[in-house]
């Protein structure tokens, strides 16, 4: 005989997860699993068919009098029931005939004529009472111990203060404090299992009450808090809450664990997996909640609860649409008592909620969610009309709220400049925080939100604001739940782990380089049809032995100092000169005469020097770098084009350069244009080259066009490869478009990034203040980018790579500045001790040759594999 099971389990499933079969066999399995192993009786609660409220909502809301059509609506609804119950292999008038004929009555039902609320009411409800009662019958079809109860004769509405005769019967809320002897006569239901409806409850009149938008899964939340039960489930599509809509921001991560306040803030402010007005009840109870995949079991989902751990930083970024804007302005306003109170009153007056305030002296802006205030121009207009007794009003819309949402937000506005710099493009109305630290919102216009989310995450992650290698918080991102994880061979230097310790061994900082990294490189852009020919950026990395490598596999060399260009000659002493193209930013001018003595392709970027420099540059043959008046890139500082950039000429000069070089004879045979590095987006040079192809015709000499380099780099362990099929695809179509000139590339770091390797030994690890941190023999000093660009390097102990018990460490060096830190937060061996060797991973590019002898301290030494 099976024991009787105490205590409950909430489970909601979605109209998704309610029609089809086998979507009931996975309700049919899930209650089970969880009845088997949690020793919990279970609770299913349902949405009606997907797409079926709609339908009733047509029928409720159609006008008056107006019948048109209304016929045929119950009838496909009757049919599509009738359909789904035969595909159970149930018969349709068995199950379901007494309940479809209380949905035909409505029909013809007195109150239907005036559209009365309860009438409304009835008929909205009629969606989950049929998927309820055909699924119940369903599943014990497959012998599962199911039964079948009403919501209405457990969840009670509760009517309150303010709210209009329709929220009160359309949109309520419910009693969700368990009267005493609830959970024992609910317990007393005779099946292990049972099916109920979402979205309905009693009203206080015996009726049918409607819990209003996300009604499933409140409903769910309330009988979970009624039940005192051991976890709420909400299945659905998705696998949870994510840092960003994945449908805008395919990197958006899965938020694994939330404390109830953060969800909620989530749920408010845009995610749609969740209704904001589902948690309360369960925090007000101590409910944990989880939100699951239906089709993805294995992943772990979002959990709720009251134990998440607080960890600061931005958890989401969300957008929500269709925000409209009061904004209210009067100069009596200003010390006035009570200002304030008459105008709330007028909302209050039209049933409207205020969502977001700011305030000046003189002006007071607050914002309307639509979708919860049932805002249409009928109101606005009655709205503005009374407001304008008291002050002037202006409304706008339509307008986007972009929120971020986060533990402690006051103390991440240091990390969020960037953040600040991309509003700063936009005409931002209204900015919001939270007196809680929960949020931080932006309200711009509508249009200017597009294309936004994904390059404010991108920031947030990049600035480390948004602490996604936290896996406490943070599982995988949208994308490798959808395509699998990056699937990246090895790094080199795993397989050289006992060359490499030998090497560290003899002394450290030290870089090392494996060419056979840099040809590899070097080798999947020289092949690249469309492109002509390629120069290295030397910049990046001008170590003789690299650069004889990368000119060895035909790359020509691109410098930007005097230096750069004695230094190539030094190493390969018969290098053609055409073959080095020297772009400098603010030379002397004897760098440009030097340059040009030795034949070498010189770029100039400003009419500045055409003109009080002519002698100079008369007669001779130059390249123009262009500015098109935007940047790109992984960080503001590496950005090279727009205003703010110093770099390149305006397109608004164009014409003025070519007019000056014409009058001094100077030839103009190359267009050239950088607009930043580590650019992800595989179009970004097909975009460069249409630019400046459209330039080159109307000069007439043109013979090259320089799209830069900027290709990035997979720093981070969740980031992907660039794509070089999708690249070089759009190079080939854009080629084709404009065949008469020669394409060239100027890679810098992409060739050289993954081959080098900084080791370093350790000093001390040190415990501060719950800050365990692991001190190496260099840090800013030998690798300048994370400090600079706040940018990522993997860290690792090479002599314990096979310890698995770590602990999260920040890296730093002796350096005596705040931000000698190489990463933070890095999960490394515990046993980590003095004189262990570290392994700073993709320091090829900009490592040796941005370091320094700060502190006085040693330059690392250089060494070669290979």
């Amino acid at each position: 005989m099976e024991t009787q099971q105490t205590g409950w389990v909430v489970l909601k499933f979605g109209g998704t997860s309610v029609s089809r079969r086998n979507r009931w066999d996975t309700i049919g399995r899930l209650a089970g699993k969880r009845l088997r192993e949690d020793g919990r009786r279970v609770l299913v609660v349902v949405s009606a068919l997907s797409g079926v409220t709609n339908e009733l909502q047509a029928i409720a809301y159609a006008p008056a009098g107006d019948d048109g059509g209304l016929a045929a609506r119950f009838a496909g609804l009757v049919e599509r029931h009738r359909t789904f119950c035969a595909e159970l292999g149930l018969d349709p008038d068995r199950v379901l005939g007494e309940r479809l004929a209380r949905l035909v009555a409505l029909e013809t039902d007195p109150r239907a004529a005036r559209r009365a609320l309860d009438w409304q009411a009835e008929v909205l409800g009629q969606g989950e009472l049929l998927s309820s009662t055909l699924g119940a019958a369903y599943l014990r079809s497959q012998g599962l111990d199911f039964g079948w109860c009403d919501a209405r004769e457990w969840l009670d509405a509760v009517s309150l203060p303010n709210a209009s005769e329709w929220a009160q019967r359309l949109s309520v809320n419910c009693r969700h404090h368990a009267e005493p002897g609830f959970l024992e006569r609910f317990s007393a239901q005779p099946t292990q299992m049972l099916l109920t409806q979402g979205f309905i409850a009693r009203h206080g009149d015996g009726g049918t009450a409607i819990l209003g938008r996300g009604g499933s899964d409140t409903s769910a939340a309330y009988f979970g808090a009624l039940l005192k039960a051991q976890r709420v489930e909400i299945w659905t599509d998705v696998p949870g809450m994510f840092s960003a809509n994945p449908r805008e921001v395919p990197e958006a991560r899965l938020l694994a664990r939330l404390d109830y306040a953060e969800a909620q803030e989530i749920a408010t402010t845009g995610a749609k997996v969740l209704h904001p007005r589902s948690i309360a009840p369960c925090r007000d109870a101590g409910v944990p909640m989880a939100i699951l995949d239906t089709e993805r079991f294995d992943l772990p989902g979002t959990r709720i609860d009251a134990s998440a751990a607080t960890v600061p930083g931005v958890k989401a970024i969300s957008r929500r649409n269709g925000i409209v804007l009061v904004s209210m302005e009067s100069i009596g306003m200003w010390q006035q008592v009570g200002f304030l109170a008459d105008v709330f009153e007028r909302f209050k007056r039209h049933g409207l909620s205020i969502d977001l305030i700011g305030s000046s002296e003189t002006n007071v802006t607050v914002s309307l969610d639509p979708s919860e205030n049932l805002v249409n121009s009928n109101v606005l207009e009655a709205l503005s009309a009374d407001l304008a007794e008291v002050c002037r009003v202006k409304v706008i819309a339509p307008c986007a709220a972009i929120t971020l949402v986060g533990r402690g937000m006051r103390s991440l506005l240091h990390r969020l400049s960037d953040i600040w710099a991309a509003f700063g493009r936009e005409r931002v109305h209204l900015i919001s925080q939270s007196s809680n630290d929960l949020n931080l919102t932006f309200v711009i216009d509508e249009a200017d939100a597009d294309g936004l989310l994904p390059h404010l995450h991108h920031e947030l992650i990049r600035s480390g604001a948004m602490p996604v290698r936290d896996d406490s918080v943070f599982g995988p991102s949208w994308r490798e739940i959808a395509d699998g994880k990056p699937q990246r061979a090895a790094p080199w230097w795993q397989a050289q782990r006992a060359r490499l310790l030998a090497m560290a061994a003899a002394g450290t900082p030290r870089y090392v380089y494996d060419l056979a990294t840099v040809r590899e490189r070097a080798r999947a852009l020289i092949g690249t049809a469309a492109v002509d020919r390629c120069f290295y950026a030397m910049k990046a990395n001008s170590h003789p032995a690299v650069l004889r490598a990368i000119v060895g596999e035909g790359f020509g060399l691109e410098c930007v100092s005097l230096a750069e260009i004695e230094r190539v000659f030094q190493a390969i002493p018969h290098m053609a000169p055409e073959r080095v193209l020297f772009t400098p930013s603010f030379a002397p001018r004897h760098e440009y005469e030097a340059a040009l003595k030795r034949g070498v392709i010189v770029t100039l970027d400003n009419v500045e020097a055409l003109k009080r420099w002519p002698e100079t540059f008369r007669g001779r043959t130059l390249w123009l770098r262009l500015d098109l008046g935007h940047g790109e890139g992984h960080h503001e500082k590496v950005r090279t084009g727009g205003v703010a950039a110093k770099f390149g000429l305006p397109l608004a000069r164009f014409d003025a350069f070519v007019d000056e070089a014409r009058k001094l004879g100077a030839r103009i045979s190359g267009l050239h244009a950088h607009l930043g590095s580590g650019i992800d987006d595989p179009q970004h040079w097909r975009g460069v080259y249409a630019s400046l192809a459209g330039l080159a015709d109307s000069v007439g000499t043109i013979e090259t066009i320089d799209i830069g380099g900027g290709l990035p780099v997979a720093y981070t362990p969740e980031a992907r490869e660039f794509d070089l099929n999708a690249w070089r695809a759009g190079l080939d179509e854009i080629k084709a478009a404009y065949p008469r000139y020669g394409l060239i590339v100027e890679p810098g770091r992409y060739l050289v990034a993954e081959s080098g390797v900084l080791l370093l030994s350790v000093t001390q690890v040190v415990e501060k203040d719950g800050v365990r941190r692991i001190g190496c023999d260099a840090g800013m000093n030998a690798l300048m980018r994370p400090a600079m660009y706040e940018a990522y390097h993997g860290i690792h102990n090479l002599g314990r790579s096979d310890d698995t018990d770590t602990a999260a460490f920040d890296v730093v060096g002796p350096v005596c500045e705040s931000s000698d830190v190489l990463g933070r937060a890095r999960l490394l061996p515990r046993a980590t001790e003095e004189g262990d060797t570290i392994l700073v991973a993709d320091a090829g590019a900009y490592g040796m040759a941005m370091a320094n002898s700060y502190n006085l301290r040693a330059l690392p030494v250089e060494e070669v594999l290979g």
